[in-house]
């Protein structure tokens, strides 16, 4: 086991979906947020929980033009499709998967996440079509050797590498999942073990069950178990790859690294966190200005300056120094009056 450059632990190689998330480059797909199994740990908002929208990352779903736009904007190579349970909806998961591989061709890499309650063989041909990468989530609680049988039908449609367990790394159930990965090794290639974390929906029921560590989010041991857990399976000499995924990879590393792949609006600058930093005026001072001065920003109904121009123009009027996210939602991180 060695520790990665982004802050998780490793032992053996990451499957290919891991390895384009790291750098950012894979789109999140959330295809609905009702699900068929209703896990007591789940971290979904109160905004996405039992709701059944569509967001490509930040970006509300209606149309698949509206998908489109959210890969080209954020320089995506790949994505995820999530829930909830795609297979709740799986006529809608095969239409956004399909048209994904359609427009952006057979290397446009697509993995899922998914829940074992309404897996079948019926159900993984229909994802075979378009799904790169399969990854289970067990139910520990249930009949192991119906949550084997099931994972075991994916070998039907892909190769072993591309066939997964991803489970949250509880600290309660360690024997529980070390013996399940005992049992199902010759059947999957990779773990994932990923932090877990306290959801904003459940927190309060997780809190009677866990410790937090400093922050407020993720459960305390829950690093070290996994950590330990890896170290136990190595001594099996398993040939399977085991990785860790901590907060710290999907919150700074990831998350900063997809920031830095989306375009940016003219006349704007990227930091090096990802951020963009832009001035801006109201757009009736457009009459002060010409062409070549401005870019007309119609969803903040701005003004973008050339910032070649902006210390001529802050004694016509008022000039502001925006720094905000490049994602669907622009959310401002900093806004100031620069005249």
């Amino acid at each position: 086991m060695k520790k990665t450059n982004y802050g998780s632990y490793l032992s053996g190689n990451l499957p290919m979906g891991c390895q384009m998330c790291v750098k950012g480059k894979k789109l999140v797909l959330f295809v609905t947020g009702l699900c068929s199994r209703g896990c007591d740990f789940c971290p979904l908002s109160k905004m996405r929980k039992n709701v059944d929208k569509i967001y490509a990352n930040e970006r509300p779903v209606k149309i698949i033009t509206d998908l489109v736009k959210e890969v080209e904007n954020s320089g995506a190579k790949g994505c995820s499709l999530t829930g909830g349970d795609p297979l709740l909806k799986l006529a809608r998961t095969k239409k956004l998967g399909k048209a994904l591989k359609k427009k952006f061709g057979k290397k446009f890499h697509i993995h899922i996440y998914l829940s074992t309650k309404l897996v079948n063989e019926k159900n993984l041909k229909v994802l075979s079509e378009f799904v790169d990468e399969v990854r289970f989530h067990p139910d520990l609680t249930k009949n192991i050797s119906e949550e084997i049988e099931k994972i075991k039908l994916a070998k039907k449609f892909w190769k072993k590498e591309n066939i997964g367990i991803e489970i949250p790394c509880f600290p309660d159930k360690i024997e529980e999942i070390y013996n399940f990965i005992i049992k199902i090794k010759d059947e999957i290639s990779f773990l994932n073990l990923n932090e877990l974390e306290v959801g904003e929906v459940l927190g309060a029921l997780m809190l009677k069950r866990y410790k937090l560590n400093k922050g407020g989010y993720t459960v305390k041991e829950s690093i070290s178990s996994g950590k330990n857990l890896i170290k136990r399976l190595e001594k099996e000499k398993l040939k399977i790859d085991i990785h860790l995924c901590t907060s710290k990879l999907k919150n700074w590393f990831q998350y900063e690294n997809r920031l830095k792949n989306y375009k940016i609006i003219p006349f704007s600058k990227k930091t090096g966190e990802g951020t963009v930093v832009y001035f801006s005026t109201k757009k009736s001072n457009k009459k002060f200005l010409s062409s070549t001065d401005f870019f007309l920003d119609k969803e903040k109904d701005q003004l973008i300056l050339n910032p070649k121009k902006v210390l001529n123009l802050t004694s016509k009027f008022e000039v502001y120094k925006i720094e905000e996210y490049p994602t669907f939602d622009r959310e401002e991180v900093l806004k100031e009056n620069f005249s």
